[in-house]
């Protein structure tokens, strides 16, 4: 490998903006913001998204019923009514 091309690297916090959790992680990203972790001084990103807060990860995550979704679509275009009229006919 060359030398001094590759970017250093260090162990980050990341910390989730909406629950406030913190994550320790080895990273090669550069930021200016810093915080105290376990009384050490790590370099700081905040993150929008992580698994503290997304739904995936949380076990929060909604689980619709396809099957009701198919019959709300077909009430909402009366799908299947004009198909049984014209059979009818």
């Amino acid at each position: 490998m060359k030398q001094g091309i590759h970017p250093d690297y260090q162990m980050v916090v990341f910390q989730d903006t909406s629950t406030g959790a913190q994550f320790l992680a080895g990273s090669t990203i550069r930021t200016t913001k810093s915080c105290v972790l376990d009384g050490t001084t790590y370099p700081m990103v905040t993150v929008d998204i992580s698994s503290a807060s997304h739904p995936f990860f949380t076990g929060k995550q909604k689980i619709l019923d396809a099957a009701g979704r198919v019959e709300k679509f077909t009430r909402k275009y009366n799908w299947g009514k004009k198909d049984a009229e014209k059979a009818a006919d």
